[in-house]
């Protein structure tokens, strides 16, 4: 079935129709990124230094771990192609680092190795294969950001008083690697928690910034977990307290003017806390897949209710930018496709 054909599938038969379909991975580690390029391509990452990579539209993984970086955990994996992706792992310290393939991950090059005392990146986006960000707890009351223009060759600190005053208590996550959202070609916002739910945006790549509180839950725990924007005005953010992987409360908001106000839809939620939040590109709606530990959801009019997909755990999903597959990636290695169910044959 080509990408167009599954996309008219999925509108048509809605989510009880559609099911994750598991692929073998080749690992049993923990998954928490996964970036998917096309109908065919498709990177996620994880614990121990691992990566996994698929040019055949799942039918076959192949697993890998970065050379020197198998006591890394890789939260995040942002993929432009067969051979370029990029790795964040997370951590205090040195921890805290970025590494980059150009040929399919038979080679890494590490990029950035955090130096701040105390700061603990979260997760990474790019506007394109040479322009991205990174983001980090705040360090001593203010954030800590880094940003490449040249594909990840040298990355630079943005000055800290380019950012409003962090709060007492307040953290990032990196649970899935996307509590940070880019748009071309310049907007850019994160999301933290703790001890409040707010999002910082900036719409000159990170020059400047300005912050807003979300109704999503906080406290220890909670927060902003995941961000995603289809225009500069018109975005979402869900979360929760992943320490109550099946309570609803404050796991989804949405804002229509670019993240300055943000507001709690009033129809079916998602049924837990939520990593991760996808949006297929090219469906009306817009049409938004949302994963967690207790469950995964489908929303096709862009976050106001939501249907479930099951109670299978996921930590990420994403959806290709091209040829309209979605994957999601879990424990012990898991990974699986949202696929159609063919009905029954008749008698």
């Amino acid at each position: 079935m080509t990408g167009a054909m599954w996309l008219a599938a999925l509108l048509a038969l809605g989510s009880a129709d559609l099911r994750w379909t598991p692929q073998k991975s080749g690992t049993s580690v923990r998954l928490r990124g996964v970036s998917a390029v096309d109908a065919q391509v498709a990177w996620a990452s994880g614990d121990q230094g691992t990566f996994v990579r698929t040019t055949d539209g799942g039918q076959t993984w192949k697993a890998g771990t970065v050379p020197g970086a198998s006591a890394l955990d890789f939260r995040d994996v942002d993929a432009f192609s067969a051979t370029t992706a990029y790795l964040l792992s997370i951590g205090e310290g040195d921890k805290s680092r970025i590494y980059k393939t150009v040929d399919g991950g038979e080679t890494w090059t590490l990029q950035f190795t955090n130096t701040t005392p105390g700061a603990f990146f979260d997760g990474m986006a790019f506007w394109d294969d040479r322009h991205g960000i990174a983001f980090s707890d705040p360090v001593t009351g203010r954030f800590v950001a880094v940003r490449t223009s040249d594909g990840g060759a040298h990355w630079t600190p943005l000055p800290p008083e380019a950012f409003p005053p962090a709060l007492p208590g307040e953290a990032g996550f990196a649970a899935s690697g996307t509590s940070i959202a880019v748009l071309s070609p310049q907007r850019v916002w994160f999301g933290m928690g703790g001890a409040a739910a707010r999002v910082l945006a900036s719409r000159d790549e990170g020059r400047h910034w300005t912050v807003a509180t979300t109704p999503l839950a906080k406290g220890e725990g909670a927060g902003v977990f995941s961000l995603l924007f289809w225009s500069d005005q018109q975005g979402i953010a869900v979360g929760g307290n992943h320490q109550r992987p099946e309570d609803p409360t404050g796991n989804v908001a949405l804002t229509r003017d670019g993240g300055r106000t943000w507001t709690v839809p009033t129809g079916a939620r998602p049924a837990g806390y939520r990593s991760c939040v996808t949006r297929i590109p090219g469906a009306p709606g817009p049409t938004l897949v949302t994963v967690g530990p207790s469950g995964s959801e489908l929303s096709t009019d862009g976050g106001k209710s939501w249907t479930s997909l099951g109670p299978e755990g996921f930590h990420a999903v994403a959806a290709s930018r091209v040829g309209n597959r979605v994957w999601a990636v879990g424990e012990t290695g898991r990974i699986a496709l949202l696929h159609r169910v063919r009905p029954p044959r008749g008698p």
